[in-house]
């Protein structure tokens, strides 16, 4: 998993998290990639910095961590490991309990909820586009919180 930071043209900064480099251009092509804030499919990285509550040393002028360690841009604190963990217990348990139906998910949810089908726990893929269609359509969705890869295509 691959974490960018991202900006968008009004300057608004968010994260996104992608299997690879490859994924996070093809899924910024096809306007998969938009602002959390504005809604912008105008998205670019952001200059790296790492982004670690931290301070200098009047002395030597490193930076150090809360410690007094010096801080490096490998060192996640604990409780984000812990917060990251179970997001991703969390989304496994999600995806063993639900059927992938890949690019048909916006299909597969309106024939559900227009009762043509049996309600069930599914998850795939769909566009922005396709998601905002379904949410005026008072369609209940959510986003994982980590990209999915196929089934066939999991580590």
């Amino acid at each position: 998993m691959i974490v960018y930071d991202l900006h968008c043209a009004e300057g608004h900064r968010f994260e996104g998290w992608f299997g690879s480099s490859a994924d996070y251009v093809e899924q910024r092509e096809q306007g998969l990639v938009e602002c959390p804030q504005c809604g912008s499919q105008e998205v670019g990285k952001a200059p790296m910095a790492p982004a670690v509550p931290a301070k200098s040393n009047q002395r030597t002028g490193k930076v150090v961590a809360k410690s007094g360690k010096p801080v490096t841009n490998r060192e996640i604190p604990p409780e984000v490991h812990k917060a990251m963990r179970a997001l991703a217990e969390a989304q496994a348990k999600a995806l063993r309990t639900s059927t992938y139906v890949g690019d048909g998910f916006a299909e597969e949810s309106r024939a559900m909820h227009y009762g043509e089908k049996e309600v069930e726990a599914i998850h795939g893929k769909a566009t922005v586009r396709e998601a905002k269609e379904l949410i005026e359509e008072g369609i209940a969705v959510a986003p994982l919180p980590f990209p999915i890869a196929e089934p066939d295509k999991l580590n």
